[in-house]
Order: C-alpha cells, then structure tokens, then sequence
C-alpha cells in the first residue's frame, strides 16, 4: 500500500504547493483524502487513473480540502464519462455543502445528466465506519468551527494504520488519532510561533512521545516552517512525494 502526496500545501500555496489531496492505493483499496482546490492538475500530473478511486474522504469544508470536488465530479461526468459509483465521505451537512459547491463552481452543474451514482456518507465525531476493506474513525479536531465539524481521521486498511489530523490547532484527540499509527500524517503549520486554528512543531514534539507514531510526516506548511524544514530531524511531505505503508 502507498500513500502519495498529490498537494501537501496551505490555503495559500506557500512555497508554491498544490492543496492538500493525498491518494491511498493498496491491493484492495483505492480513495483520495482530501480534494483541494488544486486536485485536478495535480492528479492529470500524476496521471492517477480517477476511474479507479472509489471513496473521497473530506475532512472539512475549506476550499483548501474541498474546493476540487466539484471539478473531480464534473470531469468524471463530462470527460472521463464514469460508470462505477463513488462515494463521499465527510463532516455532517456533507450532502448541503457538496450543493453548495457545485452551485458556486459551475452553476450550471445541476442541468448535467447524471452518469453515475454519487452516494454521500457522513460521519460524526467519534464514529467508525467501514467501506469494504476500508474502516475509518473520524475525531473531531479544532479549526475553524464554521467549516465543519472539522475532523481528523483514523484508517485501518489492509493490516496498517494511516492517520491524518486534517487542519488543526493542539487537541488532545490528536494522541488517540495517532497513537502507534504506521504513518501519522499531521499539519504543521509554524515551527514555534502559535496561530489560531493550526499546530506548530514545538506543540507537536512535546506530545510526540505520547502518540509514538512509527512513521510521521509534517504536511501543510506556512513559508514560516518551510524556510527551516531541511533543519529539523522529521520527514516533509512534498508534492508528488510517494510513501510505502
């Protein structure tokens, strides 16, 4: 199974990176997480097979995390002409603000035939869900209560786990994201300084022996962590950046 960083950026394309989209292919198992704004360049860059996923999991409803949605539907209807069901994953209100989306990006959008089935599954915090092979715990995380309940989650596939914190400040629900994870995933926005709604690194290390991921890698860096990030003793993500789980 792999993990590759399709966008790994902030909102605003701080060191010139995609927004966030991370895809998971295993043997039994292919979804996005995450479908920013900058999604569609960069999975036609990486000449990912969009047919092939099967579930896009949203952890909140930024354009940064969201924004692409509408485009990965549209081209699946208009261009690549799917037939095989996909599934949304995401926040409550999922199935309201995915409208919403649409009606913003491509007004149009609700004249289009339908080509094949869109099923909207919304998960609360706390929940566990399994899609097939897939089960995911979702645990709420504090950004901005607006574009939420913003959620980060938990994802046992295929013997490993994957957690991902999605945009958060410190929360304790953090530990229990990614306690012993195979890959932890988390946002690391500043290196010290603190800001509203994201981590810093210096939050993170100090829990660091609390969550004892086996394998963590810092995305959605502000310029302020990216101008030290040869310096410090963790793995980056950058975009296009292929990881084996």
């Amino acid at each position: 199974m792999h993990l590759q960083f399709l966008g790994c950026g902030d909102a605003f394309g701080s060191g010139g990176r995609l927004n966030t989209c991370f895809h998971v292919v295993g043997e039994e198992i292919n979804f996005l997480i995450d479908c920013g704004a900058s999604s569609m360049p960069a999975l036609q860059r990486a000449g990912v097979d969009r047919q092939a996923i099967d579930t896009i999991l949203i952890t909140h409803f930024h354009g940064d995390h969201f924004g692409g949605v509408p485009f990965f539907i549209l081209e699946a209807q208009m261009i690549s002409k799917r037939t095989r069901p996909l599934r949304l994953v995401g926040p409550p209100k999922l199935a309201e603000r995915y409208a919403q989306a649409m009606d913003v990006a491509f007004p149009s959008s609700k004249h289009i035939p339908e080509r094949f089935q869109l099923e909207f599954v919304e998960i609360e915090p706390g929940e566990t869900k399994a899609f097939g092979r897939l089960q995911v715990k979702a645990l709420e995380v504090l950004h901005t209560p607006a574009a939420g309940p913003c959620l980060g989650y938990r994802i046992e596939a295929e013997g490993k786990i994957i957690a991902y914190s999605g945009d958060t400040e410190w929360t304790d629900n953090l530990i229990q994201l990614g306690r012993e994870a195979d890959l932890f995933v988390c946002e690391c926005y500043t290196h010290e300084r603190k800001v509203s709604h994201h981590t810093s690194l210096a939050t993170l290390e100090s829990h660091l022996e609390e969550i004892r991921p086996k394998r963590l890698i810092l995305t959605h860096m502000s310029s302020d962590m990216l101008e030290r990030v040869t310096t410090v003793p963790y793995e980056a993500a950058y975009d296009g950046m292929v990881v084996t789980i």
